[in-house]
């Protein structure tokens, strides 16, 4: 027990009370001990081998694992036993009770021996580690997609003021060429009624100094002078109103007036144009490359990783569907979808290039690679549709994917497709007959030289395996554990490669029922592995199709 931040002996308060202060825990009894007691319970025959540590060293341990008691409460009596099924230990009573159906009981001290000498340890160390990078990866990213959006927002605004003195500098040219036209025609205009109006003046003067005259010869001429003086005055009165005529019926009287007009286009500006713009979050996939964690954690804490030697597939139903390739005629391809009944559902897609190989890439897509045509192709199973076709500098073969890549190889070479991207990386050393993906490294089968390789997703090679069972091989596999399997086409057998490929062993043969095996794939999370040779088309006629599974479709619990 504990008090006031120290800790006293359980078995001096239990005896008569007393606080006495304990200097260690035993983690077998779980009880604080004072000094006198821990010197009995050393010498004690029961208690003697059990593990011990300094109460200060206890309390370093964390706050979930000193609630971690090794007493069933619904029972109140010790763990005994392990249900591997509940995946949590149990005592004598339980199994009379939740446990009762539940028959992969083992001793609770054979799981515990294991703990700290098992694989599990190392794992979960690595697991913290990657979970911990992820996280730091991912709190990198979206710093930098902070800075980004900054920098966007930045470019944006500067965007914005950009167009804003594009238009104001086009809207001041234009303006400043209306007004300069402005001033040209009303320059023009001026100096022509400036004109008239001088000429129209003089005419004017010229009237006016004839009324002068006039009144002067009343009063002064002769009848001669007069006379003549009136023959005079009406001659040049005459051209005047001539002249005037010759104003009316022309065109120098009309009015000419300024008058400005503004562009629809322009107008509509302030009608139609109700934004500057718009300002849109776009969304795009993530580029972020974090490394993947492994399902299913706390029951590796149980050793479940069987030995090569142990393997054995068991035949049992399928559960899932499938998809297969049918090769109906030479220019007619065909992907073929089966339900778990091995009972054809429909045909997918029809190629006229010939299909090399297909694997699941991610969301109902399909990757089919078209040997010499030098491309491959995405396919949407549920839309029956070709989203997608990834041109290569060579031919395709083979193809994995883990969901975020493609490898697409041929005997000589692969290329990694990022599928973020569609930006390529040629591996010049990676060829491969058939492909498949784990733990971030490429496995292949080279059938002219009937050996296995393994790859880092680098290219670098990390190991080359050959062996008398495995001739001309094809298709590979991986279950969750890393066990490599195979088709050994040439002796009809099916090969598993221990995970450091030093070893292996052949685990299916023609006894089994394998015949030409042409496809091999793995349900890793669900330990199920298909072999097949062949579909058999019954009774189909014209494009009239109808499929059935073939004998040697098999479907297989490893």
């Amino acid at each position: 027990m504990a008090s006031s931040g120290r800790d006293f002996c359980t078995l001096c308060y239990d005896d008569d009370g007393s606080f006495t202060e304990a200097v260690t825990w035993c983690t077998k009894c779980e009880m604080l001990l004072c000094t006198d007691c821990e010197k009995h319970h050393t010498k004690s025959r029961t208690s003697k081998d059990h593990k011990t540590m300094s109460t200060k060293d206890y309390h370093k341990l964390p706050k979930f694992m000193l609630e971690i008691s090794s007493q069933c409460r619904d029972h109140k009596k010790k763990f005994e036993l392990y249900c591997s099924n509940h995946d949590c230990p149990c005592c004598v009573t339980c199994i009379t009770g939740t446990h009762k159906k539940c028959q992969d009981l083992k001793p609770l001290s054979d799981i515990l021996k294991q703990v700290k000498s098992s694989a599990s340890v190392q794992l979960l160390e690595k697991d913290l580690k990657n979970v911990k990078e992820n996280l730091e990866e991912i709190i990198k990213y979206l710093l930098s997609r902070i800075d980004t959006n900054k920098s966007q927002k930045t470019k944006a605004a500067e965007q914005i003021r950009s167009m804003r003195k594009s238009i104001d500098d086009f809207l001041n040219k234009l303006e400043q060429e209306i007004l300069d036209d402005l001033e040209s025609k009303h320059s023009q205009l001026k100096s022509k009624m400036n004109f008239f109006l001088q000429q129209v003046t003089q005419q004017a003067n010229k009237i006016s100094q004839l009324q002068s005259e006039f009144s002067k010869m009343k009063q002064s001429a002769n009848e001669l002078q007069m006379y003549i003086g009136l023959r005079e005055i009406e001659t040049t009165t005459s051209k005047v109103a001539k002249y005037i005529d010759e104003l009316k019926s022309g065109d120098n009287l009309d009015e000419k007036n300024l008058e400005v007009s503004i562009p629809s286009a322009l107008e509509s500006i302030l009608q139609d144009v109700k934004s500057f713009g718009e300002i849109n979050i776009s969304t795009s996939q993530s580029t972020l490359r974090i490394k993947p964690g492994r399902k299913n954690q706390a029951q590796n804490l149980v050793p479940t990783v069987p030995r090569i030697e142990k393997i054995k597939p068991s035949m049992i139903l399928p559960d899932g569907k499938y998809l297969t390739i049918n090769h109906k005629s030479c220019t007619s391809h065909v992907l073929l979808l089966f339900g778990n009944d091995g009972i054809f559902e429909r045909k997918v897609i029809t190629f006229k290039e010939y299909i090399h190989d297909a694997c699941f890439v991610r969301n109902n897509t399909v990757a089919v690679t078209l040997g010499s045509e030098n491309h491959t192709a995405l396919v949407d199973i549920e839309r029956n549709i070709i989203i997608q076709t990834i041109k290569l500098s060579h031919s395709c073969c083979g193809v994995a994917s883990d969901g975020h890549i493609l490898v697409i190889s041929n005997a000589e070479k692969s290329t990694i497709v990022n599928l973020n991207d569609v930006s390529q990386t040629i591996l010049e050393e990676v060829g491969a007959a058939s492909l498949s993906l784990f733990g971030g490294n490429i496995y292949g089968t080279v059938f002219s030289d009937n050996k296995v390789c393994c790859y880092k997703e680098t290219g670098e090679p990390l190991w080359t395996f050959q062996h008398h069972d495995i001739d001309s091989p094809e298709g590979i596999a991986l279950d969750k554990h890393g066990f490599v399997y195979m088709i050994s086409r040439g002796n009809n057998n099916l090969v598993v490669l221990s995970p450091d490929g030093k070893t292996c062993k052949t685990i299916l043969s023609e006894a089994d029922g394998i015949n030409l095996p042409v496809a091999l794939d793995i349900h890793r999370e669900k330990g199920m592995m298909t072999v097949s040779s062949k579909i058999k088309e019954i009774g189909g006629k014209n494009d009239d199709w109808d499929y059935k599974m073939y004998q040697t479709a098999f479907v297989y619990k490893i």
